[in-house]
């Protein structure tokens, strides 16, 4: 569970937009459809600073950004800056989906040789609805579109090759704290401009890794973990919707 202590909130002038900047160690935002986190949960394991900025929402769309600088520790997650849908997105079994469609473009617009960092969807499923990475947690299911720094997700590499919503992976899993974290890892290197549905991955972990229909949505989350390095990560489309 992550701590929440007090935070600070900035509005900038960005361009004709107003934009929201996040400081501090748990601190959010909600405009339109999403909440905006610039979650440093594991700040604790390194030496650095990250801010993030919601910079616009749109019908189902959020444009977002982050940047941060982290040393020490390099096997060691500092933060997970990220975005989740405010509603419509958990709740419901696995069973229940019919689709989840979602559009994830994003780029580097700065960089540090040295960098170490995913950007990902967190995914997570349990036993009840509730709060992810909690007691009620079963799944946590991870979708890399990009590491960087030779990084590696929890576990180890169970099968490689596979085809899931049109892409290609490779695929991870092992134990961490009371759920099981299984990792899609991209295959073919970064995927900057990603779409796809998300019920393809749960439909094959459904058949392929034993995962339960029962299974209950917890929340869809996306962002980038960020280990070491320097950085700043530009979202310029998000979206995810849950259909049932």
């Amino acid at each position: 569970m992550q701590l929440r202590i007090p935070f600070v909130l900035a509005a900038v002038a960005l361009g004709a937009r107003a934009a929201t900047v996040l400081t501090g160690q748990y601190s959010c935002a909600t405009s339109g459809d999403y909440e905006l986190c610039n979650d440093q949960w594991g700040s604790g394991d390194g030496t650095g600073s990250q801010n993030s900025t919601l910079e616009s929402t749109s019908g189902d769309s959020i444009t977002w950004s982050t940047t941060y600088t982290w040393a020490d520790n390099e096997n060691d997650v500092k933060t997970y800056a990220n975005v989740e849908p405010t509603s419509g997105a958990s709740g419901m079994t696995l069973a229940e989906i019919t689709s989840a469609p979602t559009t994830y473009n994003w780029e580097y617009t700065s960089s540090s040789s040295d960098l170490r960092a995913d950007v990902s969807y967190d995914i997570w499923t349990g036993t009840s609805a509730g709060d992810p990475a909690s007691s009620t947690s079963s799944y946590e299911i991870m979708i890399w579109l990009s590491g960087e720094g030779g990084i590696e997700p929890v576990g180890s590499q169970i099968d490689s090759g596979i085809t899931v919503a049109g892409y290609t992976w490779d695929l991870w899993s092992g134990p961490n704290s009371n759920w099981q974290t299984i990792s899609f890892v991209s295959a073919s290197g970064n995927i900057n401009s990603f779409s796809a549905d998300i019920n393809e991955f749960f439909q094959y972990l459904e058949e392929n890794q034993g995962v339960s229909t029962s299974q209950i949505l917890q929340a869809i989350q996306a962002g980038t973990e960020a280990f070491t390095g320097t950085a700043t990560l530009s979202v310029t489309d998000y979206s995810v919707t849950v259909n049932t």
